[in-house]
């Protein structure tokens, strides 16, 4: 009689952890809200494995250098750390700072509107590690983008010449985070713009610096919801391979679309995409072919968000051409979202499953403009985005871009005089660069 009793207890409690991995998987792997046992241990899985990878991988990087050479990295306290954010954060309800250990994952600190913002008591994040309260889809991300060496110094950000405005403009990434649950069983995740800054935290359990990132979290809405984004600043830009396959999303599309950029970069442009819509996609780049580099304007085209409802887009498409094979190395897309979605939180979870992907016309039209783009392009008097005279550097056409759209005005002209990166000619056209005394050559392979 025991040994049943305590077969049905362990049985209970196996149910009972299933049922708490499921509520982690995303609403995307669950078919028709459901999700099988076998899809939820594989995600976990997968899950724990990339946490333990990226953790050994962040023990590496702090065991062969305590500090990244030369930055001048200041040290504070955790009350000072509250002083210097709060300015940040206290005129923006949707905004919490968070200061994070790099040696050990743990949060050192974080503002009291957390726990409103994420819905929770504030004791939920005592001794926790950050990462605990992402996606877990979005981890990877988090910990390459708080990569020491990349992060730029509080000091600097917050000298007396450095504006608020300034601060927030360093390089951000998106990440989902926990937000209690809305539904039974079902961890709600909500998507956050993430500004890091590199400082060290005096930690008096310890009785030294800790090399810490500060983060400025900011809760991302949808576009189409109050406070909505106006319809003539509803623009973001893309690029794309000649494989047709995202390369880059401006930061601008997360609150159009639905998507953070690691969850459209690497995938399929045609798979989001209206069915009727992607044979399009072989006639815009025909066009792009001919017209080699210079910008143009085509049909609108309708795109999936999140959510599964389609926004229809107007698009001026132009290409970088390789200066020296005369081939098109990427694709720009300048959007404008003209009809926005039926459902108007496009963060809301999706109404069908992963299964809906690769449908036959997907790759047939993928692998017709492949072969397409193989051609070189004759046109040699471009002077639009794609030469080497207007600077169609990728970087410098995605920030020409935002500047662009973001004041209303074109101020491309503002951009006229900063040359191509040779790190991207090199990277882009395959280039090999030979120093000879004080020059630097760029071969062709």
């Amino acid at each position: 009689i025991s040994e049943q009793s305590t077969k049905a207890k362990t049985q209970k409690e196996l149910l009972k952890t299933l049922q708490e991995l499921k509520a982690h998987l995303p609403s995307e792997k669950r078919i028709k809200g459901k999700s099988s046992v076998l899809t939820t241990l594989k995600y976990a899985l997968k899950s724990i494995k990339q946490v333990k990878a990226n953790e050994e991988y962040y023990q590496l990087l702090m065991i062969n250098e305590s500090q990244p050479a030369g930055l001048n990295v200041s040290s504070y306290t955790v009350e000072e750390v509250e002083t210097i954010t709060s300015e940040y954060i206290m005129k923006n309800a949707d905004m919490f700072a968070v200061a994070v250990s790099l040696i050990t994952g743990k949060i050192l600190y974080i503002s009291d509107q957390a726990a409103s913002i994420l819905r929770c008591k504030r004791g939920y994040f005592k001794n926790a590690k950050f990462v605990e309260f992402l996606a877990p889809q979005d981890v990877s991300v988090f910990y390459t983008s708080t990569t020491p060496y990349r992060l730029p110094s509080w000091n600097i950000c917050n000298r007396a010449e450095s504006s608020t405005q300034d601060c927030m403009e360093e390089k951000s990434f998106f990440c989902r985070i926990s937000a209690g649950k809305e539904r039974e069983n079902e961890i709600c995740y909500h998507p956050f713009r993430m500004t890091p800054y590199l400082i060290k935290v005096q930690d008096p359990e310890i009785a030294e610096d800790q090399l810490c990132c500060v983060l400025l979290a900011e809760k991302v809405h949808s576009g189409y919801e109050a406070p909505r984004i106006p319809p003539d600043k509803r623009i973001f830009t893309t690029t794309h391979t000649p494989t047709c396959l995202f390369q880059d999303v401006d930061e601008r599309a997360v609150p159009l679309l639905g998507y953070l950029p690691q969850d459209l970069i690497g995938t399929p442009v045609l798979v989001h995409l209206h069915p009727n819509d992607r044979p399009l996609m072989l006639a815009i780049h025909k066009k792009i072919l001919q017209y080699g580099g210079q910008p143009f304007d085509y049909s609108p085209i309708r795109f999936c968000t999140r959510n599964g409802d389609y926004i229809t887009m107007d698009t001026s498409w132009s290409s970088f051409i390789n200066p020296w094979s005369r081939k098109v190395s990427f694709i720009i897309g300048r959007h404008k979202v003209r009809t926005g979605p039926l459902n108007e939180d496009v963060f809301a979870a999706p109404n069908y499953t992963e299964d809906r992907i690769l449908h036959p016309s997907v790759q047939e039209i993928t692998e017709q403009i492949y072969r397409l783009l193989l051609q070189p392009v004759h046109n040699s008097g471009s002077s639009g985005y794609g030469s080497l005279g207007s600077n169609g550097s990728h970087e410098h056409l995605m920030s020409v871009a935002s500047s662009s759209d973001s004041t209303g005005n074109n101020n491309e002209d503002a951009h006229k005089d900063k040359p191509v990166g040779l790190a991207f000619l090199i990277q882009v056209c395959g280039t090999k660069l030979v120093q000879v005394g004080c020059f630097s050559i760029i071969l062709s392979n």
